[in-house]
């Protein structure tokens, strides 16, 4: 099984080299998290879901399996469903298991050897489901697979808390892509995070037995092994902390010492106490999320969230485009909007 690829090797490899140096240039470095999920990173990410401290993945399990057949009902029959950063597609099982015939099923995410391996396992256990995975970057352009039959509706899937992992301007910019992707009347189900105690944040993301921190150190390791970098993983440490005028969680990679690493043959200079930030994790209030939304063109419709309103998972519906005036008071002819857009061939990710 092939998945619809989004470029070649060597241009991977250059992009990542590009990002990679263009983040440890800044005066405040940094690394794209989409970087994360090689196949180590993926295999690492799936044991921080299952720890006790990182409560997002069994808080949003927990919703799922109470509401998922509600979240089909919205969704409708015969819906082509696509997913950004698919991962290892657990969560989406609920929902495939009580749509009402899907016309595919298209997994999305930059782990081509994760991708393939989930969605063989797919098409194996869903055997009259078109199973259509696509290896690129959610947030960049890329082209969907033909499905084998029309669908009634487009839908955009996006669990766990990866929205969190953008800016504001990126997440809108996300969001508009969304919109435009599904079509006017199309849907959007996406995992929102929301704020609570910094205590509970922290312990999530720098959790006792130490996998995220060997989740964070990976994205050195996979450096050196595809960016012929030399750093030494026993000269950083993880560390997370909570932002509160940003509303967010952070991820650093700390310098332990004064050092100069190699990229590629590009010397990178490190102060001791020096980080790279790896990751930003916002966390919304409902307001907050639904007023983002709103400037996407995406209107909130349901919302379902845990006893304790710590995660929630959320239904929306791209707006309708605006009618043309009318001259005279003469109907115009408008024409239907193109359901079936295609965008251009992209990039790469998946983050959480």
């Amino acid at each position: 099984m092939a998945a619809l690829l989004n470029g070649s090797g060597d241009a991977e490899r250059a992009r990542f080299r590009e990002d990679a140096l263009s983040g440890l240039g800044q005066p405040r470095k940094t690394l794209p998290c989409k970087y994360f999920y090689d196949a180590e990173g993926s295999k690492l990410f799936d044991q921080i879901c299952a720890l006790r401290e990182y409560y997002p993945t069994r808080t949003e399990l927990g919703i799922l399996r109470a509401h998922a057949s509600e979240m089909a009902r919205c969704l409708g029959p015969d819906v082509l469903l696509v997913e950004y950063g698919s991962g290892s597609s657990v969560k989406t099982r609920l929902l495939l298991d009580r749509l009402a015939q899907p016309v595919a099923y298209v997994p999305v995410d930059i782990s081509r050897e994760h991708l393939l391996e989930t969605a063989l396992t797919l098409r194996l256990d869903y055997p009259d489901l078109a199973v259509l995975p696509v290896c690129a970057d959610f947030a960049a352009p890329f082209a969907l697979p033909r499905p084998p039959r029309p669908a009634a509706r487009r839908a955009v899937y996006f669990p766990g808390s990866t929205i969190g992992n953008f800016s504001e301007a990126a997440a809108v910019a996300l969001l508009r892509g969304v919109a435009r992707r599904v079509g006017a009347g199309g849907a959007f189900l996406v995992g929102v995070d929301l704020k609570k105690d910094p205590r509970e944040l922290e312990r999530a993301y720098d959790d006792a037995r130490g996998v995220t921190a060997a989740f964070n150190l990976n994205l050195l390791a996979r450096m050196n092994r595809e960016l012929d970098a030399d750093f030494d993983l026993r000269r950083f440490r993880h560390r997370a902390v909570w932002v509160e005028e940003a509303s967010r969680v952070e991820m650093h990679l700390v310098s332990e010492v004064e050092q100069t690493v190699s990229v590629d043959g590009v010397p990178v200079r490190f102060a001791r106490g020096e980080s790279i930030c790896t990751e930003h994790s916002h966390k919304y209030t409902l307001d907050g999320f639904a007023r983002l939304a709103a400037r996407a063109g995406l209107a909130v419709r349901r919302v379902w969230t845990d006893r304790r309103a710590r995660f929630s998972v959320q239904y929306l519906e791209a707006h309708a485009p605006p009618r043309r005036a009318r001259a005279r008071r003469q109907p115009l002819n408008v024409p239907a909007r193109d359901l079936a857009t295609r965008f251009r061939p992209g990039g790469s990710s998946r983050a959480r």
